[in-house]
Order: C-alpha cells, then structure tokens, then sequence
C-alpha cells in the first residue's frame, strides 16, 4: 500500500478556498460591482437617453448635466473603481489558491472592464466635462451641435460599455461556478 502524499496545508490551498468563504469576497464583490456598472451603463442606454431625446436642446443639456454632477460622488467611484481592483484581486487571489481556470476567467472580465474604463476615461467623459463647459453659454445652435455629439458618440460608447461589462459579468459569472475548482 501507498502512502497518498500529504495535502498542503495553510490559508492558501484550494481546500481552505472551498471551507474558507473569505476567499470568495472579492469575486463576490467583483461580481456585485460589475453588474451595478452594467446595470448602470444600461439604464442609460434603454431609458435615460432616449427619454432625453424627447426633450429640447436646452433641457437636454441641462438635464444630462445634472445627471453629470450627480454621478460624481463617492458612492460611484466606489462602485466603479472597486469593480476594477475587485476584479483583479479576484484573478490573483484564485490564481495563488491554485484556481488556475476561475482566475483565467476573472482575468477576463478584468481585460473587458479595462475597456469600459478606457472608454469612459478617452471618450464619454470628455464629452461629459465639454457638455459642462459649454452649456450654460452656449447659444441654441451651439447646443444643437454638442446634442448631436452626445447623440453619435458618447451614446455609441455608452453601449460598448454596457456590452463590455455584460460580458465581463458573465466571465465573473463563470469564474464563481468555476471556484474551488484546480
């Protein structure tokens, strides 16, 4: 008869990982994270948008300023910066707790979340802050104008940050069926 070898033991092996529910909080947060992101991004796309379309210039402006101010808050930087570095502590937590093809996953989402912050950082914000600038001064034309690059930019990238974070929700997804897996 032989002797079966000796399983590690420790805080990180995979077998602490399936006992231990604390190994999972940051895929858990992660997750949570990236779905309000997605929710967040979708919302915009399927109603805060259109229902800006049925207003003037002016209102739209106004309005989608408001929205602005609103958003930057710490409650959102939470959310948004927090799915970010969730996300990767996720990829290198299952990774050191020998998790090989969860991280992989995690490690997936991350590079699509890396998109949308790209996006939001390259184009909806700038935008965003042109938007600020402009619209209290701006004459009706002028307003007409900064509408219509919301309309065929920022809205476009909107929705490539819906679908990046949809996507990168479902790689966490499947990161979380995949946990405590080697």
């Amino acid at each position: 008869m032989t002797a079966q070898p000796a399983a590690p033991s420790g805080p990180f092996t995979p077998e602490a990982a399936r006992s231990d529910g604390r190994a999972d909080l940051p895929l858990y947060a992660a997750t949570i994270a990236m779905g309000l992101s997605a929710g967040l991004y979708f919302a915009f796309d399927v109603g805060v948008m259109p229902g800006l379309e049925r207003g003037d210039d002016i209102a739209f402006a106004s309005t989608m300023g408001h929205i602005n101010d609103a958003m930057e808050n710490g409650l959102f930087g939470m959310v948004f910066f927090g799915a970010f570095l969730a996300t990767g502590a996720s990829g290198i937590r299952l990774r050191r707790l020998g998790q090989a093809r969860a991280a992989r996953w995690a490690w997936a989402a991350l590079t699509l979340y890396s998109a949308a912050v790209a996006v939001t950082m390259k184009v909806n914000i700038p935008i965003n802050r042109q938007l600020a600038r402009l619209a209290t001064d701006a004459s009706g034309g002028e307003l007409a104008l900064l509408r219509e690059k919301f309309r065929g930019t920022w809205t476009p990238a909107n929705t490539a940050r819906t679908l990046v974070c949809t996507a990168a929700l479902a790689c966490l997804g499947r990161a979380l069926a995949l946990r405590g897996r080697p």
